[in-house]
């Protein structure tokens, strides 16, 4: 979401930073681990997330590091038992994971949640994981990893797509945003808004997010889907384009190149008296 020299010039000044304070290269102590447990669990999302959709090549996903992710946040919580954080970290890799083999279909073409065959997903690992995220709330002690899980437990409950409780994710939305107001987590709430106000209501709050997500291009892609439904065709279109310039995933440019060339395909399409 930020240019590549503007992370580049971070990275050195903090690498500046620990050479200047003599920041030495060991391991904690166990007295340290809880001041230090919120960066291992965003560097072990953020693992997975390249692994749950690459950032360039070939491949859409990768599904042996999607379990060294998932092998690092069972460890941690083997050392930290009692931190329900970790325990909803643990619970949301593997609820993702549960759904992995519905995600892409015999073409390698990314198949989106709406659309995916639930007989596919692994009720076992849902049930298990659905039990670690209970476990982590009888703890009292909310975080946004425990809410992301209990999102996507929602997601991974629902018997078909209609019958997702919207409302619930709208409150857990609520809730995840007063502890982790991150653009990203606005535009899926704004994506929730739209099954339940429509998308009119959904792009009045997608919209407010430019600023932030100008570069992210599933912020383009949302915005295209909502105003294809709003019939502000001309819009969705070129929301897609922009999509397209921000992504170097090959399945994710195949699936928006495949929209782009749905709009080119019903404009030339010969209309007759009887159409």
């Amino acid at each position: 979401m930020i240019p590549e020299s503007t992370l580049a010039k971070r990275l050195t000044r903090a690498k500046q930073k620990i050479v200047a304070a003599g920041i030495p290269y060991r391991s904690p102590e166990p007295e340290e681990w809880p001041s230090r447990v919120e960066q291992v669990l965003r560097v072990i999302y953020l693992v997975f997330n390249e692994a749950y959709l690459t950032t360039a090549g070939d491949a859409v996903a990768r599904l042996e590091l999607a379990h060294d992710a998932c092998w690092l946040a069972a460890l941690l919580v083997r050392w930290l038992p009692d931190d329900p954080e970790a325990l909803g970290l643990l619970a949301l890799l593997q609820l993702h994971v549960a759904r992995w083999t519905a995600r892409v279909d015999a073409h390698g073409h990314i198949v989106l949640l709406e659309q995916q065959d639930r007989s596919m997903w692994d009720q076992r690992q849902i049930e298990a994981a659905v039990a670690i995220v209970e476990r982590a709330g009888r703890m009292r002690r909310p975080g946004p990893y425990q809410i992301e899980a209990a999102i996507q437990a929602v997601h991974c409950e629902a018997p078909t797509w209609e019958a997702t409780d919207w409302a619930q994710l709208l409150q857990l939305y609520a809730l995840l945003a007063a502890c982790d107001r991150t653009p990203v987590v606005l535009l899926n709430q704004a994506i929730v808004i739209g099954q339940l106000e429509g998308p009119e209501a959904a792009l009045l709050a997608v919209d407010g997010l430019e600023e932030s997500l100008g570069r992210y291009y599933l912020f383009h892609a949302t915005r295209a889907a909502f105003l294809q439904k709003s019939g502000r065709m001309e819009e969705a279109y070129q929301a897609n384009r922009k999509a397209l310039q921000f992504t170097n995933n090959e399945a994710e440019r195949a699936l928006l190149t495949e929209r782009l060339g749905h709009r080119k395909a019903e404009e030339a399409a010969p209309v007759g008296k009887d159409q």
